[in-house]
């Protein structure tokens, strides 16, 4: 057995939008998966909860999920190219989200997928209407799984890597297409990131996952400008020369070793085999969560 998760508390409020921040393996990615219930076969959760509008979602029926799951909640994944069925035109996709949760005719369909479209930001919705995915670049693709996330303004949104395959100025038409539709629509967003630049604009909250735990979170003004745990530091300085005016010839340090195999992590902080401040206290156990008056939260043993 393999722990992905571990004690991962989250909360995010209608409207507000939260950055899950961490390396690859961290166990991001399991985390959407199991609020989606998604989950591989192989995978399961021991005990915990998914609290959605005061009620459990995580133990009801499938056929009740499946009414949840696009309707209220919705997953844009990491690559629209495998998301997207590649022998069906973009608009059907995204109509066919629509004929699932919404009783609207043939032609109601066809004009709200339009609109749709057109508020991600094409200009011609009718010709991109009847296009296939190979025939969109992968801004174009990112932006119809968009339009299918949104299609029946869901509540919340859960965005996993949404910008990892695109270059540096389409990613930002994507976060500020995405920071519009969760304004205008008071729909709150989980965007799951690597890489602190693209949730610095973005998130309202940052929550840091290490090894499975979330091992701060706090207001992104509190995590960029003053990070607490060594792990937040280590990612807040080797975004810094893209967030701060950090000189070209700066040397940025890296984090030391690889991240933890989560198949044989040892008793004590996961981190300490990799933490330039380890103390002797780091091998004996997990830290205790220590919150400040402003609900910045961290789990080091500096702060016990």
């Amino acid at each position: 057995m393999v722990q992905a998760l571990d004690d991962a508390s989250l909360t995010v409020g209608r409207g507000k939008r939260l950055g899950i921040l961490g390396e690859s393996g961290s166990g991001k990615s399991t985390l959407a998966a199991a609020v989606m219930r998604l989950l591989p076969r192989h995978a399961c959760v021991e005990n915990g909860s998914v609290q959605f509008r005061g009620q459990d979602i995580s133990g009801l029926p499938e056929s009740e999920l499946q009414r949840i799951r696009g309707a209220e909640i919705a997953l844009i994944s990491q690559d629209p190219a495998q998301a997207l069925n590649p022998v069906i035109t973009v608009g059907d996709q995204i109509a066919e989200v629509l004929r699932a949760h919404r009783k609207m005719t043939r032609r109601e369909r066809r004009s709200r997928v339009e609109e749709l479209l057109g508020e991600v930001g094409f200009d011609r919705p009718t010709e991109i209407y009847g296009a296939y995915p190979h025939e969109l670049s992968g801004g174009q693709r990112q932006r119809i799984v968009i339009a299918q996330a949104v299609a029946c303004r869901p509540l919340l949104v859960i965005a996993d890597e949404p910008t990892s395959k695109l270059d540096a100025s389409l990613q930002a038409e994507v976060l500020s297409l995405l920071q519009g539709l969760s304004e205008r629509h008071e729909i709150a967003f989980v965007l799951i990131s690597h890489d602190p630049v693209v949730l610095a604009g973005f998130a309202d909250r940052i929550a840091v996952i290490y090894a499975g735990r979330v091992v701060e979170e706090g207001s992104t003004e509190e995590i960029f400008l003053s990070p607490l745990h060594p792990y937040t530091q280590a990612l807040i300085r080797l975004a810094g020369r893209h967030l701060f005016s950090v000189s070209e010839r700066t040397r940025l340090r890296a984090i030391e070793s690889e991240p933890p195999d989560m198949a044989s992590v040892a008793t004590g902080c996961p981190f300490a085999s990799r933490c330039p401040e380890r103390m002797q206290v780091c091998d004996e156990g997990y830290p205790r969560e220590t919150t400040s008056q402003s609900s910045h939260r961290v789990s080091c043993f500096k702060y016990e």
